[in-house]
């Protein structure tokens, strides 16, 4: 497999970071996905995919601590992360950073003082120290200069990569992105797809992202899964490119092609 079907330049470990077992999402008797099992690896781009309602941010929340499953198991490594006591499932979500869908950036702060809230909250680095790294981060993420700009002041893909470099503030071993192109230009969205290739190139981090954004599903994701409203459970993984070459899922290929795929291979015939 290439580096365009991998959908990642950096080299692949195949090393489990995160593993999802037999897991099932309710509200109250309300199934939302039931029997979930899949594996995100180390340095993964991992897109979680699916219609409207299928339960793409919710099964986020389950991963990062917000919403415990209704049966089955999230592990971090090998650490059963709904088994452990609460310090612990902290100390583990301290190794994760995650970018809402909004940035959740406070307005009433500028954008040096974003970054440093989780680096004040949670080390005991001194002052100097704190400003270095904040101006570190938001140069990494191109906001280099914008330390004292409040996020009104900034465009719709700027709040988003400020947002950004707040998640990475903690040098997280993992990121979270729920739907990151939401409510972005084309030209904003394909700059953020290329800034998290090279922030999971460059720093080896594990990336997962909760979208239904299928130029981003090619352009970044080297696996994924494919939340099915209607089945409520798993009905496709892999790499996007192989899935949607090879799959029989009816579903999964309507929307990978956005339903263009019969009138495609109509043509094709």
């Amino acid at each position: 497999m290439n580096k365009e079907m991998n959908g990642q330049n950096g080299k692949i470990d195949n090393t489990p970071h995160i593993i999802v077992s037999d897991l099932t999402m309710a509200y109250g008797d309300f199934v939302i996905q039931r029997d979930l099992n899949f594996t995100i690896n180390r340095n993964d781009i991992f897109i979680v995919m699916g219609g409207s309602g299928c339960g793409k941010t919710t099964l986020l929340r389950h991963m990062i601590g917000l919403k415990r499953p209704v049966k089955g198991k999230v592990y971090y490594g090998d650490t059963s992360f709904w088994d452990v006591e609460e310090e612990e499932r902290n100390r583990i979500m301290r190794k994760c950073g995650i970018l809402y869908q909004d940035g959740a950036l406070w307005s009433s702060m500028t954008l040096a003082e974003n970054v440093a809230l989780p680096l004040g909250e949670y080390t005991d680095l001194p002052p100097g120290d704190i400003k270095e790294i904040v101006s570190l981060k938001l140069a990494l993420v191109g906001l280099a200069g914008y330390e004292e700009f409040y996020p009104a002041e900034l465009s719709g893909g700027m709040q988003k990569r400020a947002g950004l470099a707040r998640a990475m503030a903690l040098d997280p071993e993992i990121l979270f992105f729920d739907e990151p192109s939401a409510g972005l230009d084309p030209i904003s969205a394909k700059r953020l797809d290329d800034l998290i290739l090279e922030l999971r190139d460059s720093l080896g981090t594990t990336v997962v992202v909760v979208t239904h954004e299928l130029a981003s599903i090619f352009a970044i994701g080297n696996n994924s899964i494919f939340l099915d409203a209607e089945t409520r459970t798993i009905i496709g993984q892999g790499n996007p490119h192989v899935l949607l070459a090879e799959t029989e899922a009816v579903r999964v290929k309507e929307f990978l092609t956005r339903g263009e795929s019969t009138s495609a291979e109509s043509s094709a015939g």
